[in-house]
């Protein structure tokens, strides 16, 4: 682990390093670009009326040095020309104004460009790269417990790290040897429900945690591998009242007018797991019902009838058909209601059957109600089933 994790650090940092040497020469190459764009454009912009006024000036010598050659030429020639070149060099010296010059910009109006380079911007950044990165010998959040359910693993996690304010964990799992790990849960829970697995396959789980008021998210932990051997709990199909979601662990009860009880395809539930429920509300009846039984039974209406314990959508809690003196919440939108089990035997149990207790506890809103269930034959698993009168109601099973 060690070994490993030391050269997964060293790949990380010499990316990271790699990736910043490319991206600062980009910047200062862009940077560079850009300044000698500036120079180019203040060179010509000030050049242009220089080169202008030049071209002037030599536009007048070269004017004067003309019309010298011809004074020079009307003064030696004869006589009977002379005349005539000394009255046309005359006309043409009263047109030329040899006296003036054009405007030339004076000294402290002509650029002068220099570069002026800060060495501070050094000084900077070598503050910060220095201060740039850590390495941490152990990560923030640590993968703490994995627990087993149908067809899924509840994953917990702790903080190692008394020093860190976590303000969001988040937990992410791969299939087997997939190459990538995926997000599953982003939020500020310690623990989460993983569904859709399949049992008996190795997955591997990693967190980390990102600091109160920061964007960064810390090291990850160090990964772990869970596997749940429970099938998934599916309800049955093929019953006219509800209409199931793909992996059949969802429940819709739809617009028809056909009433009875949706059970589970198999008794997959055991005692020592938990069974929780999650609903969406409809419209409630005092004959609603979520629970367990010992066996699936065509024709009835409700779970509030023997062999069975189960809890209506107003809270009140039945056993075997008979209403118990506790009560409940009332089943809300969002919120879950769990059974508990654990067996506590009265009597010898064998193929014949026998007397048989239940420690039954069953959660809604953050209460609960314990009692014994006692059944006349060893049941080592259960059935769960559902029953709403009402279209609406939406239960999700796991």
């Amino acid at each position: 682990q060690i070994k490993d994790s030391a050269t997964s650090t060293r790949d990380v940092l010499e990316q990271h390093f790699s990736d910043l040497k490319g991206t600062l020469k980009k910047l200062l190459d862009e940077r560079l670009t850009c300044l000698l764009q500036e120079v180019d454009v203040i060179e010509q912009e000030s050049i242009k009326p220089l080169d202008e006024c030049q071209k002037l000036i030599e536009h007048g010598v070269s004017t004067a040095d003309d019309l010298l050659r011809e004074g020079e030429s009307a003064v030696d020639g004869d006589v009977g020309q002379q005349n005539e070149k000394l009255s046309n060099f005359t006309k043409k010296a009263l047109h030329i104004q040899l006296d003036s010059l054009p405007e030339v910009p004076s000294l402290v109006d002509v650029p002068c460009l220099s570069a002026q380079l800060d060495d501070c911007l050094l000084t900077i950044l070598k503050n910060q790269i220095f201060r740039h990165g850590t390495v941490a010998s152990r990560p923030p959040v640590q993968l703490e417990e994995f627990v087993e359910k149908p067809g899924g693993i509840l994953v917990r996690w702790c903080k190692v790290d008394d020093d860190f304010l976590a303000q969001d964990y988040r937990l992410q799992y791969r299939k087997g040897t997939a190459s990538h790990f995926e997000d599953v849960y982003v939020g500020s829970e310690t623990e989460f429900m993983v569904l859709h697995l399949d049992p008996h396959v190795d997955y591997q789980f990693r967190v980390c945690a990102r600091g109160d008021g920061r964007q960064e998210w810390s090291p990850w932990s160090v990964p772990q591998s869970g596997c749940t051997t429970l099938v998934p709990h599916e309800w049955t199909t093929g019953l006219e009242g509800y209409s199931l979601s793909s992996r059949r662990n969802i429940a819709l009860r739809n617009d028809s007018q056909s009433c009875g009880v949706l059970y589970s395809k198999a008794p997959t539930y055991f005692c020592g797991q938990t069974l929780t429920f999650r609903q969406t509300v409809g419209q409630p009846d005092r004959r609603d019902s979520l629970g367990v039984c010992v066996e699936q039974r065509n024709g009835d209406d409700s779970l509030q009838r023997d062999k069975a314990v189960c809890i209506s959508t107003n809270g009140a809690v039945f056993v075997n058909g008979k209403e118990m003196t506790n009560q409940l919440p009332a089943v809300t939108s969002g919120s879950t209601v769990t059974f508990d089990m654990e067996v506590v035997q009265l009597g010898p149990c064998s193929n014949e059957g026998g007397n048989f207790k239940l420690r039954v506890t069953i959660s809604s809103n953050n209460r609960e109600v314990v009692f014994d269930w006692v059944l006349d034959q060893c049941c080592g698993s259960l059935y769960f089933g559902c029953s709403f009168s009402y279209p609406g109601w939406k239960v999700l099973v796991f």
